[in-house]
């Protein structure tokens, strides 16, 4: 079944609430001061289910300027206008605000109908109805259907649901695959059932059972039941008015304004950039001026911050759920009037660098493809967006593109291609600074080169980067060009030489190392060096911080233990079995117990 939402606009006492009820059998006036005064305060709900499998939902929204916030509450995220004028009165000043609201949000069709035709004589009639077309055209409404209808009478209220179902078939069907969004509308308590919220599921689908997220403020609550036009359902889809009973929470926890969504799927923002489109009374708004911001069913004071023609930043005092592509209005303070409207681009708060061309940045986020638009938020990461993050910006599934690449997670992330490229680069000149700076090293310590190139990047950043980029090698703690290679001057080789013959000559009574290096004939960092190799290379063996061993004299302590397999001995046995002294004989056990080859019990060890 197709579902379409339809709001009702029109000036006060034009009908709209009697027309919804003429159609649909149900009186929208809910509130005991409506029936009393005989108008709309609030916002109202009925549905209609039209042959071909059309399901109508109606919001009639109030017609007094007093309670213009009311009827912006309801009419964001309708697919279809009803603009109701009345031929004995004809174009109003809510008509004209209630039309501009409607076309500042973008709603794509809709139908005009003439009420109260049964007061009116023939000749006004035509008048008026020459006076609507000419104050529809232009708008999204030229050409559109106009219908003469009386409630009283019940004259072209048949044409009418026609028109409506011919204009709701024109409309593209819902992609119920996206992410589901319901701005609350209305909170309350229902007795046996606890709290209920109502909204228009603006996108995506939810199901009894579900989890949901309260945006701002983070709660999650459970889904206990769904009704959809007052029928309990296991499932909403968009285009519907939903309404939710959920568990654990009071009615006064949750405001009109506020957005039921998937859980940790988005992010309140309080900065928004957009489009903007001003009306003509609004020409002189100037910067910073302070607005009301109205969108979904959210009214937040805001400041109104220019950045180009035809594009702003609304800085909202309170954090509200917006997504690239939401539309909104805004409102004078004093005095309270329409001043303009526009779409949402960005969420993200982005700072603009001195001279940067914010309109050409929006101009790409406003037309461009969605694989345009990703690739632009990515590029502008420092190291990129993770994929959940690009999500919460854009309000959609990432697209491909060739412009960025998606690492596989966890966590899923999108790098810039040419800033990946750029990052191989700095890699590579880190690595060869490194080497030519210590060309003894065997590499440069990751951490290092992490600091050094991806300054606070996140951790995983640099293994993905290391898999990938040509000619770099990754040894465990360390990173090193591929064409690197240890090579020794005459010195060095015989230092090199010297050092190991002074731990092989010294067999289990070692010399301190900074003895040997001193006497190794090169000048001690050079002379560290050359040991950290030949301890890379296992020529010789650390056994503690201070104590060096040559594999030979490790390998004859081996052999002689092997002849006592099975054997206790005590710290003195091995000394008296190795002839050195404590110093050297209890650093010796331990390694021979890590080693396995004695194993520790009590004051004794047991040859394995």
């Amino acid at each position: 079944m197709r579902n379409v939402i339809v709001g009702t606009a029109g000036h006060i006492d034009h009908g709209k609430t009697a027309l919804v009820k003429a159609l649909t059998g149900i009186n929208t006036d809910r509130l005991e001061e409506e029936k009393r005064r005989g108008i709309s305060i609030d916002l109202g709900f009925a549905h209609l289910e039209l042959d071909g499998g059309t399901r109508i939902g109606f919001v009639d929204v109030p017609g007094h300027e007093r309670f213009v916030q009311n009827m912006l509450a309801g009419v964001a995220g309708i697919d279809l206008v009803l603009l109701v004028i009345a031929a004995d009165e004809s174009v109003m000043p809510q008509t004209r605000e209630h039309f501009d609201i409607c076309r500042l949000l973008g709603i794509p069709r809709g139908v005009v109908a003439l009420t109260k035709s049964d007061l009116v004589d023939a000749d006004t009639l035509a008048l008026v109805r020459l006076e609507v077309e000419e104050f529809v055209k232009g708008s999204f409404l030229e050409g559109a259907p106009l219908v003469v209808v009386s409630t009283a009478t019940g004259r072209g209220l048949d044409e009418l649901r026609l028109r409506l179902a011919e204009a709701a078939a024109t409309l593209p069907p819902k992609d119920p695959s996206r992410f589901f969004r319901l701005p609350v509308d209305r909170s309350f308590s229902l007795r046996g059932f606890g709290t209920v919220v109502t909204g228009s599921l603006i996108s995506g689908s939810l199901r009894r059972g579900q989890e949901v997220e309260v945006y701002p403020g983070g709660r999650r609550l459970r889904v206990r039941g769904v009704q959809v036009y007052g029928r309990s359902e296991e499932q909403a889809v968009a285009g519907q008015r939903t309404a939710l009973n959920l568990a654990a929470v009071e009615p006064s926890e949750l405001e009109r304004g506020m957005v039921l969504s998937e859980p940790g799927r988005f992010e309140a923002t309080r900065e928004v950039d957009c489009s903007l489109e001003l009306l003509p009374s609004a020409k002189n708004l100037k910067n910073r001026a302070p607005v009301h911001f109205h969108a979904g069913a959210a009214e937040i004071e805001a400041e109104l911050r220019r950045l180009a023609p035809g594009y702003a930043r609304l800085v909202l005092r309170e954090p509200c759920l917006l997504l690239p592509g939401d539309r909104f209005i805004i409102r004078r303070f004093s005095p309270v009037a329409t001043i303009g409207g526009g779409v949402v681009l960005d969420n993200g708060g982005y700072r603009y660098r001195r001279k940067e061309s914010a309109a050409a940045r929006l101009g790409v986020l406003a037309a461009g493809s969605p694989a345009e638009r990703a690739a632009l938020l990515v590029r502008e990461a420092r190291y990129g967006l993770s994929i959940a993050g690009l999500v919460a910006r854009t309000g959609a599934p990432v697209p491909p593109s060739d412009a960025f690449l998606v690492l596989e997670g966890p966590p899923a992330w999108a790098l810039d291609r040419a800033w990946i490229q750029a990052a191989f680069a700095r890699l590579s000149g880190a690595l060869d600074a490194f080497h030519r700076a210590n060309p003894l090293l065997p590499g440069m310590p990751k951490e290092e080169l992490r600091g050094k190139v991806l300054p606070d990047s996140p951790p995983f950043l640099l293994d993905a980067l290391l898999s990938r980029a040509p000619g770099v090698v990754s040894d465990g703690d360390t990173v090193r060009l591929a064409s690197h290679r240890v090579v020794l001057k005459q010195d060095e080789d015989r230092a090199l030489e010297a050092i190991e013959k002074a731990f092989e000559d010294a067999g289990l009574k070692v010399p301190f190392v900074a003895e040997v290096l001193a006497k190794s004939g090169v000048e001690q960092a050079r002379a560290r060096s050359l040991l950290q190799i030949l301890l890379r290379q296992k020529r010789l063996i650390r056994v503690t911080g201070d104590l060096i061993f040559h594999p030979a004299a490790i390998q004859a302590l081996r052999d002689m233990l092997a002849r006592h397999k099975g054997q206790r001995l005590s710290v003195p046995d091995f000394k008296d079995w190795t002839g050195v002294s404590r110093k050297y004989a209890i650093p010796l056990l331990e390694y021979l117990d890590r080693e396995r080859v004695t194993r520790r019990e009590g004051d004794q060890r047991v040859v394995l």
